[in-house]
């Protein structure tokens, strides 16, 4: 069987040998040659679509015209602005409107406590009994739930613990204080570009936020209803399958009691399984255990074994292990080689999902992570932002069909790129490189579900030319480059198409 690699590479070489003969055509069919050969090796290219796919593939690629003309004519376009002033154009979007109903396979690259909209945490979870609050000497927020009040912290670290329930008493405007909250749960602002001056802001602010939602969501009873609500978000937006990045730090009781991995993995799946019986169509979660890549080889070492022996005791929710946090601040991969042989050595199978190349610094031991995680014998690469500068990480992840996960806001929003039509995976979807379209932190960036990255991945990086057949192939991708077993991936496959044919029939019929 032919890998995808060697397949674009022979429909290349078949395209040489077409343009050699056309040398001696007139040059409108020669262009025209060319132009086909450059569809055709687009992801979606090789699909062939039905008759109720090509009329409906007519009325997407009418509305995608009609808006990206009206674009050009108000040079307002929202792929190419920072996506807190694009949301509300993005959602005026009648091809926003299609992709919401559009079924879209699986989310592949989420973070635990950014996936669900933060208004529930502010209205719902800050108002429950014992619930406190602190400050910290820069001004961040710290949450933990406790009676009676939470041990006094040391004064560097936090100001008195404040009883929310009795603070709120005592204020004359409540909604702004929630508001203020809000603000606090997210990055979204006004004037992004003055507020955050560099990564390096805007990266403590985004570390800020995990930081503060954490003493909330790591309280029990959260924990279980705030994946249970997550779940429920994403499979509103037409999601059928989760993968999520948990770094599983310990869960806490009321009373201070506290949780470890193994409580967190089997919450996980409890109530993943209880979703997925109450929506049949769900197949469910796989969780990837990470570590913080700022730790060092021998603390990294611990998370491996931890993840080895979790995915032993939990082989169908447990999917593999990666590192996170800003790379350009963390150690490489090659650093933490050391810990991160440590399943080869042992003989056992551990898969990594590497986040890698997730930086603007060319030629540094960061930049080369890509190259690493390739050697280290990644399943997916992270973002892979960098992978357009390293020919050979782009040949090896091609010719042995390794994927890069694309999380377009985010790259835009943590200033990666600022005009998403000029984001590196622009060359790679044109060339059919293996890719995934996902939505990193959703809730962090002010979006939702995985709608609004797929907008932004077709109306602005795939260009005039992403189609049906674009969108098609990254849904249909997401479940082939899942973990999930092959079995697994057939029945979930077959689910799928349903709810794209009844998708398919809908979008063919829009007047």
């Amino acid at each position: 069987m032919l890998l995808t690699g060697q397949i674009k590479w022979l429909a290349v070489l078949l395209a040489t040998m077409v343009f050699s003969l056309c040398l001696a055509l007139p040059l409108d069919d020669y262009r025209k040659a060319l132009i086909r050969t450059e569809e055709m090796l687009q992801i979606g290219g090789e699909l062939l679509l039905t008759e109720q796919e090509e009329l409906a593939n007519e009325k997407l690629m009418a509305l995608k015209n009609a808006e990206i003309t009206q674009a050009m004519k108000k040079n307002q376009f929202p792929p190419s602005m920072h996506f807190f002033r694009a949301k509300k154009l993005i959602e005026e979007s009648k091809v926003f409107c299609v992709l919401k109903k559009m079924p879209k396979g699986a989310a592949l690259h989420l973070h635990d406590f950014g996936i669900l909209s933060v208004d529930w945490l502010v209205r719902n979870v800050t108002y429950r009994p014992h619930c406190h609050l602190c400050f910290t000497p820069s001004g961040n927020l710290k949450f933990r739930f406790a009676d009676p009040a939470p041990p006094t912290p040391k004064p560097e670290g936090c100001s008195e613990w404040i009883l929310l329930e009795k603070y709120r008493k005592q204020l004359q405007n409540v909604t702004e204080f929630d508001n203020s909250l809000l603000r606090n749960f997210t990055l979204v602002l006004e004037d992004p570009e003055i507020a955050y001056s560099d990564q390096a802001v805007i990266w403590a602010r985004f570390e800020n936020i995990f930081i503060a939602v954490s003493g909330l969501v790591h309280y029990a009873p959260v924990f279980r209803e705030y994946f249970a609500r997550g779940l429920e978000e994403f499979y509103e937006d037409n999601v059928q399958y989760l993968e999520l990045r948990a770094t599983l730090y310990p869960v806490y009781e009321l009373n201070g009691q506290t949780h470890d991995q193994e409580w967190s993995l089997k919450t996980y799946q409890e109530v993943a399984q209880k979703f997925a019986k109450d929506h049949p169509d769900f197949t469910g979660v796989r969780i990837i255990y990470s570590n913080n890549r700022k730790n060092d080889v021998d603390r990294v070492a611990e998370s491996v074994q931890i993840a080895m022996k979790l995915r032993v005791k939990f082989p169908e929710s447990m999917a593999g292990f990666d590192l996170v946090g800003q790379e350009d601040k963390g150690h490489s991969l090659w650093d933490l080689k050391e810990a991160l042989l440590l399943p080869a050595t042992q003989g056992f199978d551990l898969p990594y999902f590497f986040h890698a190349g997730e930086t603007n610094w060319q030629g540094t031991s960061i930049d080369e992570n890509v190259l690493d995680a390739l050697v280290l014998n990644t399943t997916r690469i992270g973002h892979g932002f960098a992978l357009g500068r390293h020919p050979m990480a782009r040949n090896v992840s091609w010719n042995r069909d390794i994927p890069i996960e694309v999380c377009p806001i985010s790259n835009q929003v943590l200033q990666l790129v600022s005009d998403l039509r000029n984001h590196p995976a622009a060359s790679l979807m044109s060339s059919g490189h293996p890719m995934v379209v996902s939505s990193d932190d959703p809730s962090i960036f002010g979006a939702k579900g995985l709608s609004y990255d797929f907008y932004e991945a077709f109306m602005g990086i795939g260009g005039m030319k992403a189609d049906l057949r674009t969108l098609k192939q990254l849904a249909l991708n997401s479940i082939k480059y899942s973990s999930l077993s092959v079995d697994k991936k057939k029945t979930t496959k077959e689910v799928w198409q349903k709810k794209w044919d009844k998708f398919v029939d809908d979008l063919a019929k829009l007047l």
